[in-house]
């Protein structure tokens, strides 16, 4: 009978001994302590810092989340540090590791310290964990401000991210109310007072109210009825297809009309010696070899080279190096061969290439440096390329630039004019624009049906991840300039579409579930 006490008193000892051994580094059973009925948890200064992890937790997760969701700008993040920085590095990825670890580390706290409360267990949180709380603490509360600072857009890519996830987000959040709810109530039965009680129960019956209710005020354009989805978006190649070739080149184009994309995205600079060529940079720096060909010239202008220049320079090496995209070493023996061998391109070429493929064109203008023998003529420089010397089908060419816009039009009167901004319909009509280019922050349903409304279409960009992809689609974009084109063309649905009715069911199915298993823990 002695022993069977024994069993039976010491029979959770090794659970116990792990929990608190992790928690507390109190791996023997006298250093511990049992809560006694009616007693706080722990002592005043554990009391006062479990706040700070239960913060350390929230903001861990917040920032998780704002990173993690903004992957569609990795790349760009990624440049910005190379410009700043003179190297190239994947401090993207860094960041998203450093906030998963984070993340991962302080729930692992938390979990033990609501193991340890059910269990009836003292708290006391070692100091090597308090520094590292500390850490994560102002590791995500630096990273967050740092966004809200440098990144201020960002805020926009996580609101239009919550019109995706938010039906997720609830059920995950209604699931961890529910683990909650087991420590919730020990806690609470254990207190000798009804104020102690409330206190306990009241904000987590609150927060759960809220949660309940909380669907009334969501919105997500993916939730809809059958039948009214429009046509998927039209892929336009951004720099042609740079996940899977040099940006810019011959080899990114023809990738991009080899994976499908109905049209190209490139930048134009002017030579010299009056060349129109595709360069995203104001230097050559990043995207070819002139740091091996002409090191004193690194930071020289580009559209101070000659076109004989340019020519040399190698334009490919640069991308299998860095490695801009992290999956470029997948790329076949091939294709890395073909990479290697690219060199900066023509303006003509380019457009050539596109006539051929009847694909859409689009590019931003750079206007050439003061001191260039083309400052004031370049745009009818490059008129003369597109009209005269490539004869490109007139209707393929998306004009963007915004100046002497009417003189284009009496030019070369087929061009699709473009605008880059919002404006009143009134104006954009006046100027016979036909579509916006938009950054993809500033995507709006009812702003899209408006402009659609009036025959004017709306081209989004840069639009990479197949969530943000199918957020365009569900609001009713036209065309996004992407790019991933190779990976956005098996897209055959919007990622998390559903009807309402479905969405309504698999609410009142959470909340019902969760109700019915909280209740029984309550009562158990």
């Amino acid at each position: 009978v002695v022993r069977r006490r024994l069993l039976q008193r010491y029979e959770h000892q090794p659970f116990i001994s792990c929990l608190a051994g992790f928690y507390s580094c109190r791996w023997k059973r006298y250093q511990r302590e049992k809560i006694e009925p009616g007693k706080c948890c722990c002592n005043m200064r554990e009391c006062m810092f479990f706040p700070l992890l239960v913060a350390a937790f929230c903001l861990s997760l917040v920032f998780l989340y704002t990173w993690g969701e903004g992957k569609n700008d990795y790349n760009g993040f990624d440049w910005y540090n190379y410009g700043n920085l003179g190297f190239w590095f994947l401090w993207s990825f860094v960041i998203l590791i450093a906030a998963a670890v984070s993340f991962a580390y302080i729930s692992l706290l938390l979990v033990l310290a609501m193991c340890l409360l059910a269990e009836g267990q003292q708290l006391y949180l070692h100091w090597s964990h308090k520094i590292g709380t500390f850490l994560v603490l102002g590791f995500s509360i630096a990273s967050l401000f740092a966004l809200s600072i440098l990144w201020r857009d960002h805020r926009k890519t996580v609101r239009l991210s919550f019109q995706i996830t938010a039906p997720y987000l609830h059920i995950g959040a209604i699931a961890l109310m529910v683990l909650l709810s087991w420590p919730v109530a020990l806690h609470a039965f254990r207190a000798d007072k009804k104020v102690i009680q409330v206190i306990i129960v009241g904000p987590y019956l609150a927060i759960l109210l809220f949660l309940f209710l909380i669907p009334l005020g969501m919105y997500s354009p993916c939730i809809r009825e059958m039948g009214t989805l429009g046509p998927k978006p039209a892929l336009i190649g951004h720099r042609g297809a740079p996940m899977v070739a040099p940006e810019n080149t011959e080899m990114s184009f023809l990738k991009t009309i080899e994976h499908g994309g109905d049209g190209l995205e490139t930048d134009v600079a002017i030579s010299y010696d009056g060349v129109p060529f595709l360069m995203h940079d104001h230097t050559l720096r990043r995207t070819t070899n002139i740091q091996e060909v002409y090191p004193n010239d690194t930071d020289k202008d580009a559209a101070f080279f000659s076109w004989d220049t340019l020519q040399k320079l190698n334009a490919g090496t640069w991308f299998l190096k860095n490695k801009p995209f992290s999956w470029i070493g997948s790329l076949s023996k091939a294709d890395q061969n073909q990479a290697m061998n690219q060199s900066i391109y023509k303006l003509s070429s380019f457009l050539r290439l596109a006539d051929s493929h009847n694909k859409l064109v689009i590019f931003d203008l750079y206007r050439p440096p003061e001191k260039h023998p083309y400052r004031n003529s370049w745009i009818r420089r490059i008129l003369d390329v597109i009209v005269k010397e490539s004869k490109i089908k007139p209707h393929l060419v998306l004009w963007l630039h915004n100046s002497v816009r009417a003189f284009v039009q009496s030019v070369a009167p087929g061009f699709q004019h473009t605008m880059g901004k919002k404006a009143p319909i009134e104006d954009l009509l006046k100027n016979n624009i036909v579509k916006l280019n938009l950054v993809y922050t500033d995507m709006s349903t009812e702003d899209i049906r408006k402009y659609a409304e009036a025959n004017i279409t709306t081209n989004f960009y840069v639009v990479n991840e197949p969530w943000l992809f199918s957020v365009a689609w569900c609001s009713g974009a036209h065309s996004v300039t992407t790019n991933a084109v190779h990976l956005l063309k098996h897209l055959r649905q919007p990622l998390f579409l559903m009807t309402p009715q479905q969405y309504n069911i698999m609410w009142i199915l959470t909340d019902l579930t969760s109700a019915l298993l909280i209740s029984l823990i309550f009562a158990l």
